[in-house]
């Protein structure tokens, strides 16, 4: 079916002058010094001004927000698109501003309109023309939310249409690949440069950008022999690195300056963090092969290599193991497509083969992949008195993933909201990972774009929902980053390096002269202007969310205890890495593919026959198989594991604080993130009249069934059981079930917690799943399943990795429900772990 119809371009002049016509009406109806306007109800930004509205307005309405339709009034400006319940509060003029409402959405954040009518559907481009009166007028936003708005058979013909056509003319840029327009509608104004210019960064996190950040960082990670180096003030060393680095403290900046063309793009091996157990992880790029290597370029390349250790290194290579950016890119891409589908051509994956399709898009794949480097890399940290370093090609990707989960595994504080946000901010702001390539925010590089931000969001969900009361930081707060990296409004995002954005927000370049050196001089051909707006770090949240909103970013969770003295900081228990120990003194390993090896290339400026490599191909504590890692696990006496599930060997007792949690990677163990990939899937394919919100949605039906199903199970299992008192002998947990089914063995429903578990509560639904989001659009409940599927297998069989369960870490508010082994699940599927 032909979807877009050309309407011709004098139509579009028409459009465009007479948008431009309203907005300089509306401007010219508001105060020029008012700080906010209301307009037919909605508070709208200083500058900000209405261009289309439509009355008599429903808005679908997810199971957080109560399910049915909200009636209230739509607003399209050139800067988003609002939506105005009928009984919401008068807007405070004399509050703050806020960019986004709770039912709002930034027109930058729209993939596609699409607009539903009698028996037909219609994707509407700036371009298109439509031969009917929509009645249903759908969203598809590029962080997987779906809006639906209803309209009412009340609401004028003439503003259907013409909200319609404003929205799909306004949503793209006028210029193809520029960003500047959404910028300057939010943030252009007087009022609003001068609001943001007069805004407090937070003092609770590390922004990295001084030198007294650097030494604060080290301080608290115990890194005594190391120091911030300024070479790099001006770039001219590195023009994709900071203007401070983290160097050993016997290497001199005049050396140090040696070290820099031996390196991809100049990242030299660079301190990243320190494990309380004596252990330091680097990070750089491939060394340059073709480089002609001088003695003394060699002994400070090794000083800086080995840091504060004398005797041994581990090059993680990162490239082999690890999905490239394309190959993430296609699978967010198609993970996209299955999740959301596309109602415009009816094209839809059927019930039975929706897992099958969800395993071959590889998301999860790629996910367990990083997961499984990180854990290994936290595994030889945990050793002591040796260095990590990781190495890629560019040093701008995947090492920023593994750094940040290494960390996240590791180092508690991490796990707290200021925590991970100074953390983004070293391993990836400052660090120069291609925030503005790989999102595209101009839409016309597909080469480059790759969301690896978001698969480390994906990592750090998985870790969280296996360690829940581990982490202060909640589901809402990553959400809300996931959003928000999708809003071309926020400096931490809109460039590639720290280099970019100080030339954009001093509007400064650089120049050399061989009397005056490197100085900064004003760039006329810089991209920047001075008319451009201050743009604000995405870590302001309340540009974007209420206090309630915010409150909901935290949970509280027990003090970490002070780090104990450690004897010689090292405190190895891995039989392992212990015997790597006894390397000759400046020995470098390389750990790829879960084996530790030294091949004759791994330094350029070493030859085989040197005699400095003991070699050596014992198995290093990989996860490649999941029994090697239980075996890690073991012999380190861990007592708490996810999801409850208690080891035998060791001590009963509270764990160390800093041993790495390491998650489970079977394929039971790895979930889609629900919340956010499968928040729109009800919107996006399921278009119906409103429905009486006391009328149970067919997920629920089902669920009660399972349910009672499964309890009828337990009762008939316990009044058989002949022998009671061996049941008793292991907790068992009733909550959760592992069973792998025959797609790829994913739960059907999340867990719920037990109380007293320390993580509050909140009043749980009976049958649907009870979770705070953000931005206003909480994810949709789970997706309708066929009534009639029914569990006949009569099995509600358990698969524990360790073969012990208990209750102590759950999940809060869910439950794990077995899949019917010969049920057909929805294509927007609700059977996906939490």
């Amino acid at each position: 079916m032909t979807i877009i119809e050309n309407a011709g371009t004098n139509r579009t002049a028409t459009w465009k002058l007479r948008i431009m016509e309203h907005c300089e009406r509306m401007l010219s109806q508001s105060g020029v010094n008012a700080r906010s306007r209301d307009v037919f109800g909605l508070r709208c930004l200083p500058g900000e001004c209405v261009l289309q509205r439509a009355v008599m307005v429903r808005k679908k309405l997810t199971a957080r927000e109560g399910r049915g339709w909200l009636s209230g009034t739509l607003f399209c400006t050139h800067f988003r698109v609002a939506f105005v319940p009928q009984d919401s509060p008068k807007p405070d003029d004399n509050a703050d501003p806020v960019l986004l409402g709770d039912h709002d959405v930034a027109l930058a954040s729209i993939e596609k309109v699409v607009v539903v009518g009698p028996n037909r559907t219609k994707l509407v481009t700036p371009n298109s023309s439509l031969k009917f009166t929509p009645e249903e007028l759908v969203l598809y936003c590029r962080d997987m939310r779906v809006i639906c708005f209803l309209f009412d058979r009340l609401t004028p013909d003439a503003q259907v249409i013409e909200i319609t056509y404003t929205i799909a003319k306004t949503y793209q840029p006028l210029k193809p690949g520029s960003v500047l327009s959404f910028q300057n509608a939010a943030l252009g104004s007087v009022e609003m440069k001068q609001f943001l210019s007069n805004r407090r960064r937070d003092t609770h996190m590390n922004w990295f950008e001084s030198v007294l950040d650097w030494e604060q960082e080290l301080e608290r990670c115990g890194a005594s022999g190391w120091r911030v180096s300024s070479v790099n003030d001006r770039f001219e060393m590195s023009t994709s690195l900071p203007r401070f680095i983290v160097v050993p403290q016997k290497v001199l900046d005049t050396e140090l300056k040696k070290s820099f063309a031996h390196f991809n793009e100049g990242r030299i091996p660079r301190w990243c963090w320190r494990h309380p157990r004596g252990s330091d992880l680097l990070r750089m790029a491939s060394f340059q092969n073709n480089i002609y290597h001088e003695k003394d370029d060699i002994r400070n390349l090794e000083m800086v290599l080995f840091g504060c250790q004398s005797s041994l290194c581990v090059v993680v290579e990162l490239g082999e193991e690890l999905p490239s950016p394309a190959d993430i890119q296609l699978a967010h891409s198609r993970l996209r497509a299955l999740c959301l589908g596309d109602i415009s051509t009816s094209v839809s994956v059927p019930d039975d083969k929706w897992l099958s399709t969800l395993e071959s898009t590889h998301w999860l794949d790629y996910t367990r992949s990083c997961l499984r480097k990180a854990s290994e890399v936290a595994c030889l940290l945990r050793g002591g008195h040796l260095t990590v370093a990781l190495q890629e090609a560019e040093d701008r990707d995947m090492s920023c993933v593994v750094s940040s989960l290494v960390q996240v595994m590791c180092d508690p504080h991490c796990r707290t909201q200021h925590g991970f946000q100074s953390l983004v901010q070293k391993e990836w702001v400052m660090a120069g990972h291609r925030f503005y390539s790989r999102i595209n925010y101009h839409r016309d590089n597909d080469k480059e774009e790759a969301p690896v931000f978001l698969i480390f969001l994906d990592c750090v969900w998985q870790l969280w929902s296996q360690y829940p009361s581990r982490f202060q930081l909640t589901e809402d707060f990553l959400l809300a980053l996931h959003d928000s990296i999708h809003l071309p409004l926020f400096s931490s995002f809109l460039a590639n390096c720290q280099r970019e954005r100080c030339k954009r927000s001093q509007n400064l370049g650089q120049s050399y002269t061989p009397v005056n050196g490197w100085r900064d001089v004003l760039h006329p051909d810089s991209s920047s202007d001075p008319s451009d707006p201050p743009l604000p770090p995405v870590w302001d949240w309340a540009l974007q969310y209420s206090k309630h909103r915010q409150d909901r970013f935290t949970q509280p969770i027990p003090p970490t205890p002070p780090l104990q003295p450690l004897l010689n900081g090292n405190l190895n228990t891995n039989p392992d890495t212990h015997r790597l120990t006894d390397a000759i003194p400046g020995s470098v390993f390389l750990l790829s593919r879960g084996t530790f090896s030294c091949p004759a290339n791994l330094l350029p400026w070493r030859s085989s026959s040197s005699g400095v490599y003991k070699k050596s191909h014992r198995r290093a504590p990989s996860s490649e198989n999941v029994p090697g890692l239980e075996r890690l696990l073991k012999a380190w006496a861990l007592t708490e594991l996810p999801q409850g599930l208690t080891s035998t060997s060791g001590p009963q007792g509270p764990l160390d604080p800093y041993e790495p949690l390491l998650p489970l990677l079977m394929g039971p163990c790895m979930g889609l993130w629900r919340e956010c990939y499968l928040r729109g899937a009800l919107h996006a394919q399921a278009f119906s009249h409103p429905i009486s919100a006391n009328h149970p949605h067919p997920v629920e039906r089902l669920a009660r069934e399972v349910q009672q199903l499964k309890d009828k199970l337990d009762q008939v299992s316990s009044s058989t059981d002949p022998n009671p008192s061996a049941k008793t002998a292991e907790p068992r947990r009733t909550d959760t079930n592992l069973n792998q089914n025959t797609n790829n063995g994913t739960f059907l429903f999340p867990s719920s917690r037990p109380q007293g578990t320390g993580v509050p509560r909140a009043a749980p639904l009976p049958t649907s799943i009870n979770h705070q989001t953000s931005r206003g659009s909480p994810p949709a409940s789970a997706p309708p399943f066929r009534s009639s599927h029914k569990d006949s297998s009569g099995s509600s069989k358990h698969t524990f990795l360790f073969g012990h369960s208990s209750s102590t870490e759950a999940r809060p508010d869910q439950r794990y429900y077995p899949a019917p082994n010969n049920a057909k699940l929805s294509k927007s599927n609700g059977s996906i772990a939490s």
